[in-house]
């Protein structure tokens, strides 16, 4: 008689991508292995006061790092690939599987982190197989804003689990079709649960067509008087290469502005992704070589970065590139959300300086997104029929916009499963179940700071760029315990320097606080506490805000 194999649970959980765009962090899992699935960075807004990008927290991760067998990657999206250095050197990464052109972005990632040889890389295609412990990971191609993407397909004995990853149903596509036949022929063989691409899930019909974008880049090359300039994301390779077409076609030549957008490109050419004839390609400080409706501009910026070319360029801090009446802007990408605000700032600070702005609209469409709007979400959900669905990537409103398409066309509610970062489904026996949640959180990247910093710094920051911080310093006669001079109070961002009158009043409230403090049994600890205290409360009535309060206890014997 034939042993039972023993059933061993599979875990599916994110650490990030769930009620958010970016930070892309999937995991499969069960007691002898933990598969990660891309490893991203979603990019800050105006709430993270100084901070260059926020990534996953690793923590459950490092937990289990024994654990830890394998990380795959679907496609070279920084929201995707962005956090793979930091998790690299937070733990033992034993392999990376990536398709062509995320591998060669990834190993220059790790190249500039110099730990290119502490994990290895290793490049698939649509027709490898691997195999991690007891899964089996397999590949289909699917249609994105970058070459080389795919859906992963993780098989085991406790059933089959799908990913589309990134992906839209474009009939005229800048690249590969998606490969709905290999999709068709999985939900022929059964697929238990499915994983899919929620950003769009609220606009009905299709996503537009690149090749409508070609058409729109075409339109705004002829009306420009001038020089253009065109901002996107550095890894949107097909729109970029569109870009350098329409610019050839009209005899312009390009200059490349930003780093992220210089590395991309150069990988990008090398590898025959873009095609752009040498001799097109200008220095920033040749510019002044040509008039100004030979030139077109590519930069990164699209999204209002602060530090982003075009954001300098804005600025007036570029010195080879200062915008004039007559140059056209176009932001050639729609804002993430939570970029909103900035995107705008930088839009009007280039119309103050003259210039033309040309923005993604209904009657512009200089960008398509590279994700399904809802009759694609519709047609891969009939082609996989799978018997559980939980939607991924994407802001809370757009998994439940995505769970009800997928109720729509006939899977059961019970088996829609919208989740939260950390929350964990079971797959046993291909029945699924919620599970326990993992420890999961923000961990926000300032610089090159490998370890981030925790939730904790960043609501001090929000604190101090929003209400401001005083600095209390008392010094006290240990001995007479008493205090020797009047406290010393600094304001930063909290009232007008002007207001002396308030700081006065502020002191004499603490003076008394203190002293009366000082008359019984007290020690460092109270003494900080009641200058807080005193502090909020005064400056609340006077400015309903709660600054951050830092006391300063000095000691003379």
């Amino acid at each position: 008689m034939m042993a039972k194999s023993v059933s061993m649970p599979v875990s599916v959980y994110a650490l990030g991508g769930l009620g958010e765009v970016g930070k892309n962090m999937y995991c499969i899992e069960n007691e002898q292995t933990i598969i990660i699935i891309d490893a991203g960075v979603r990019f800050p807004g105006v709430e993270f006061p100084g901070i260059d990008c926020v990534i996953p927290d690793f923590t459950h991760l490092k937990n289990n790092r024994n654990k830890v067998k394998a990380l795959v990657i679907t496609h070279g999206h920084e929201d995707h690939i962005g956090a793979i250095p930091y998790l690299v050197k937070n733990l033992n990464v034993p392999i990376i599987y990536a398709p062509r052109l995320a591998a060669a972005l990834i190993r220059n990632k790790l190249e500039e982190h110099r730990i290119s040889d502490k994990t290895p890389l290793i490049q698939y295609s649509e027709d490898t197989v691997v195999n991690v412990d007891t899964f089996k990971i397999s590949f289909f191609r699917v249609t994105h804003s970058i070459p080389d993407s795919f859906g992963i397909v993780i098989d085991s004995e406790e059933g089959r689990i799908v990913t589309t990853g990134d992906f839209k149903v474009d009939l005229t596509p800048i690249g590969p079709d998606i490969n709905l036949t290999k999709i068709a022929q999985l939900g022929n063989e059964g697929v238990d649960l499915l994983l899919s691409d929620s950003t769009n899930a609220e606009h009905e019909g299709y996503t537009p067509s690149e090749k409508n974008v070609l058409d729109a880049i075409d339109d705004v090359f002829v009306k420009a008087p001038g020089r253009l300039i065109v901002s996107t994301f550095s890894s949107n390779i097909s729109r970029i290469q569109q870009i350098c077409d329409v610019a050839l076609k009209y005899a312009r030549k390009l200059v490349i502005l930003g780093r992220s957008m210089e590395r991309a490109l150069a990988t990008a050419r090398s590898f025959g992704y873009i095609k752009i004839p040498d001799d097109m390609i200008i220095e920033p400080k040749a510019i002044k070589n040509f008039k100004s409706d030979q030139i077109v501009i590519i930069c990164t910026g699209s999204q209002g970065e602060p530090t982003a070319a075009l954001s300098r360029i804005a600025n007036g801090e570029n010195k080879d590139i200062r915008i004039a009446p007559g140059d056209t802007v176009v932001l050639s990408s729609s804002p993430i959300p939570g970029n909103v605000l900035m995107v705008d700032q930088i839009i009007n600070r280039l119309a103050r300086c003259g210039a033309e702005v040309v923005t993604n609209a209904i009657l512009n469409d200089i960008h398509s997104s590279g994700h399904p709007s809802k009759q694609e979400l519709r047609l891969v959900l009939k082609l996989i029929k799978p018997t559980y669905f939980m939607p991924m990537h994407g802001e809370y409103r757009m998994l439940l916009s995505h769970a009800k398409v997928a109720q729509e066309i006939g899977i059961p509610e019970q088996n829609c499963f919208v989740l939260d970062n950390g929350d964990v489904l079971v797959l046993s026996r291909k029945k699924i179940k919620r599970g326990y949640q993992v420890e999961h959180g923000n961990t926000y990247i300032d610089g090159k700071d490998i370890k981030g910093l925790a939730d904790a710094v960043m609501v001090d920051r929000r604190i101090l760029t929003s209400n401001g911080m005083v600095i209390v310093t008392i010094t006290i006669d240990s001995r007479a315990n008493d205090l020797i001079d009047t406290p010393l109070v600094i304001t930063k961002g909290v009232v007008a320097s002007h207001s002396k009158r308030n700081v006065s009043t502020l002191t004499r409230l603490i003076e008394k606080a203190v002293k009366n403090k000082l008359l019984t049994k007290t020690n460092f600890a109270d003494l900080k506490n009641i200058i807080r205290d005193t502090t909020n409360n005064y400056l609340f009535e006077l400015t309903h805000s709660k600054p951050m309060v830092i006391p300063v206890i000095l000691t003379k014997t």
